[in-house]
């Protein structure tokens, strides 16, 4: 997971502050950040998806009661459980069947995380939402997080929407759409300026940014 260290950052922030008006505003405005690294493979996966739509606190608590019920997170694990079983460590029905559903494709060979970095982004984007439960977003948000691939920007994320409309002081969202085309001018730093906006717009909820 390579990422980028925090000169490159740094330049790739500049680039996006001449491409951009709204990143110039937002990268003026936000401190230093380190890009985001998580452990990939099946847990790294799940751990995106048991996240999705609760509060961090929520996806903590359920991911805590997850990893202790199947004594550590693998598809191996996870299949000595049914939907119910797994149901009992709080994931929601639909959830539970994904993390099954997920586990059988490792097992089965239908998807090898280990093999998903030799690929290039296309055909590892391809590879991941071939899987029941793995949207674009969760693919795009596993390969920037887990992998540390450089140019992914998932623009259905609602809080990089919300990070754009902030920055450039606009009545309404962009649509999904509307921000994959508006990322296409980011390119090849697309994946720093989604890290740009998620600060961005955690600054704002926190009270320590401001937008002018």
């Amino acid at each position: 997971m390579p990422g980028l260290d925090a000169a490159e950052i740094k330049a790739a922030r500049a680039h996006l502050a001449s491409a951009d008006d709204a990143l110039a505003r937002a990268d003026a405005a936000t401190p230093d950040f380190p890009w985001r690294n998580r452990t990939g493979g099946y847990a790294g996966l799940l751990k995106i998806i048991v996240g999705q739509q609760v509060s961090t606190q929520a996806a903590d608590a359920i991911w805590g009661r997850l990893e202790a019920g199947l004594h550590g997170v693998t598809a191996e694990h996870a299949l000595r459980f049914d939907i119910d079983g797994l149901k009992g460590f709080g994931l929601s029905r639909p959830k539970a069947r994904y993390a099954l559903a997920i586990a059988q494709a490792e097992r089965d060979g239908a998807v090898d995380f280990a093999a998903l970095p030799a690929l290039d982004d296309d055909a590892a984007l391809a590879a991941l939402t071939t899987l029941i439960g793995v949207g674009r977003w969760t693919a795009e948000v596993y390969l920037t997080f887990c992998e540390g691939r450089l140019d992914f920007f998932p623009a259905a994320d609602i809080a990089l929407q919300e990070g754009l409309r902030l920055a450039e002081n606009g009545e309404s969202r962009p649509s999904t759409q509307q921000l994959y085309e508006r990322a296409e001018r980011w390119r090849p730093h697309r994946g720093v300026a989604a890290h740009l906006l998620w600060a961005y717009y955690g600054g704002i909820k926190r009270r320590e940014i401001f937008p002018g």
